[in-house]
């Protein structure tokens, strides 16, 4: 049975949309509920795990809607590979990035960060669920988009205008008023976050397993 694990509800819809037979918990974007997702879907009795949604570039040659199968998730220093025969499942030999990446507990929000991290760490990508899939003694793959590029920081409406998993307008809108100058990075993500939904949606359309 497989098990996917997801940050938003966007995230959430789409896999539910093309694995429906799959058992999806979401993370809210925030490591303790990605932990309590992952124990949800241990005690659901699954016997593999998708780590699936969104993740940020830390390769300044990555465009928005890159879609990455990674070959290991980096934890701590440490390297956990992923399964050969279920990332091939999920398209590895046809995805546009196969390297690793990053698990990161907080949200990576600086382009300054994210250069660092990519020449520390050699990881093209980071997010914050994809480490404790890998480190879950299952069987587990990687499917990941980029959504947010390495050269641009990301404006504080992407942390503080979300609740629960998806965004929530009055804290939008409360970080819009606290820094109104952030407005056209938010209108950038946007736009971002949309072409990196169309290019999964796109990416799954073309894989066997994939049933939506």
């Amino acid at each position: 049975m497989l098990g996917i694990l997801v940050g938003l509800k966007q995230e959430a819809r789409l896999a539910r949309q093309f694995f429906p037979e799959a058992k999806i918990a979401l993370s809210h974007a925030c490591e303790v509920g990605a932990r309590r997702a992952l124990l949800s879907l241990r005690e659901a009795g699954v016997t593999e795990l998708l780590s699936f949604g969104c993740s940020g570039a830390l390769d300044a040659a990555l465009p928005p809607g890159s879609v990455q199968v990674a070959e290991y998730v980096q934890v701590d220093g440490e390297n956990y590979r992923a399964d050969p025969a279920l990332s091939a499942r999920f398209g590895a030999a046809q995805a546009a990035v196969r390297e690793g990446i990053l698990h990161s507990p907080v949200m990576i929000g600086t382009a300054t960060e994210k250069a660092a991290l990519f020449s520390r760490t050699g990881c093209h990508a980071v997010d914050m669920e994809s480490g404790l899939v890998a480190r879950s003694g299952l069987p587990f793959a990687v499917l990941r988009v980029i959504c947010d590029e390495a050269g641009r920081d990301l404006p504080p409406a992407a942390v503080e205008g979300l609740k629960e998993g998806q965004v929530h307008v009055p804290a939008l809108l409360g970080s819009i008023l606290r820094h109104p100058f952030q407005v056209g990075a938010l209108i950038g993500l946007g736009r971002d976050a949309a072409r990196a939904h169309k290019a999964m949606a796109q990416f799954l359309r073309g894989l066997p397993v994939a049933q939506g």
